[in-house]
Parts: C-alpha cells; sequence; structure tokens
C-alpha cells in the first residue's frame, strides 16, 4: 500500500501568502495564484482589448508583473485580487494606447509615402519624430524651474552640483525639482517608454 500524497502547500495557502512565497522564488506559487486568478483577469482583460488573443497575452504580462514586484506588494492596500485586476486593467489599456501609436504611425507614414509602400525605416524615423514630439512638448509644459534643471544636465551635462554651483540653487533643491520634474515626464511619456523597452 503507498503511502497518502503529501497535499499542496499552496492550495490551502492564503493569498497574501502566496505572493510573499513568489517574492522568494517559488513558482509553484504563481502556478497557484494563476489557477486562482487567470479566468477572472482573462474577463476582465477580454471586456478592455476586446481580443482574446491579446486577453490572454495581457494576463501573462500581468503574471509577469506578479513575478518581478511580488516583493512590493502591500496587502494593507489592496487585496491581491485588486492588485492583479488593477495591472491587468492597466496593462490592457497599455495595450489599447499602443494600437493607437501605432495605427497613428502607420497613417503617417502611409501620408509621407508617395503612394508607394512605406519602408520599415521610414515608419520607424516617422515614430522617432512623434516621440521627439512628445518628449518637447512635455518638457515645454514643465515649470521653468524644473525644466532649466532638466535642460542643464540633459543638454549641458551638468551634474546636480554643478547645476546648483551655476544657478545658485541649494543642491537639494536641485535634487527635489530634477526628481519632480522626472517623475512628470515618466507619467506623461509612460507609453512611449514603455514602446522602448
Amino acid at each position: 500500500m503507498e503511502p497518502p500524497a503529501s497535499p499542496d502547500p499552496y492550495r490551502s495557502a492564503g493569498d497574501a501568502a502566496l505572493v510573499r512565497a513568489v517574492g522568494e522564488g517559488s513558482r509553484e506559487a504563481v502556478a497557484e495564484l494563476y489557477d486562482r486568478f487567470a479566468p477572472m483577469l482573462l474577463g476582465l482583460a477580454r471586456r478592455v482589448v476586446q481580443d482574446p488573443a491579446e486577453a490572454e497575452e495581457v494576463v501573462q504580462e500581468a503574471f509577469v508583473h506578479l513575478w518581478s514586484r511580488a516583493r512590493g506588494y502591500d496587502s494593507a492596500r489592496s487585496s491581491v485580487a485588486t492588485w492583479l485586476a488593477l495591472v491587468t486593467r492597466s496593462r490592457a489599456i497599455d495595450r489599447i494606447r499602443n494600437r493607437t501609436v501605432v495605427e497613428r504611425t502607420h497613417a503617417a507614414a502611409g501620408r509621407e509615402s508617395d503612394g508607394g509602400h512605406a519602408s520599415a525605416e521610414g515608419a520607424a524615423r516617422v515614430l522617432d519624430g512623434e516621440r521627439r514630439r512628445r518628449v518637447r512638448a512635455e518638457l515645454a509644459g514643465l515649470p521653468d524651474e524644473q525644466r532649466q534643471v532638466l535642460d542643464l544636465a540633459f543638454y549641458g551635462g551638468l551634474t546636480q552640483r554643478e547645476i546648483a554651483e551655476r544657478t545658485g540653487v541649494p543642491l537639494g533643491t536641485v535634487k527635489t525639482r530634477t526628481l519632480l520634474a522626472m517623475k512628470k515626464l515618466r507619467a506623461a511619456l509612460r507609453d512611449e517608454i514603455r514602446e522602448l523597452l
């Protein structure tokens, strides 16, 4: 007579405990979380992206996010179900935005061609031009003091200490302005940053 199989410890574990196990590198915990939440997340992704294959990719991206960010999960802020739903929804919306950018790029590339076919290089140039235009527009929208520190850092090649010396602004203020400006740009240009990764 064979001994009874030991029960799967992950099957009876709570959701937050599974996320902690994922943070420690447990693939079994990811599999259990996938079994628990994938159907719900897939339904959510399908409602947003309106494409079953793309919805499956969105759910995979959500679980890749879980794998890489499990250590940062805070059960006091949200349940695991809510967290995964928010990540999935965000990824799905990003897909729609990216789809819109690609469609605009293809349309622009078609307009710029002489009626012939647009080359891949031409489309890439259009996309790069669109990105540069967006970055310039977002930079122009920053407060003057934040734009100044970024200009001196990125275009002037100065360190934060050198910026402080040149402008007569305390180093801590330069650091704060740089941080605020970068946060604003990162939020505003999230789609463009993702496309480059």
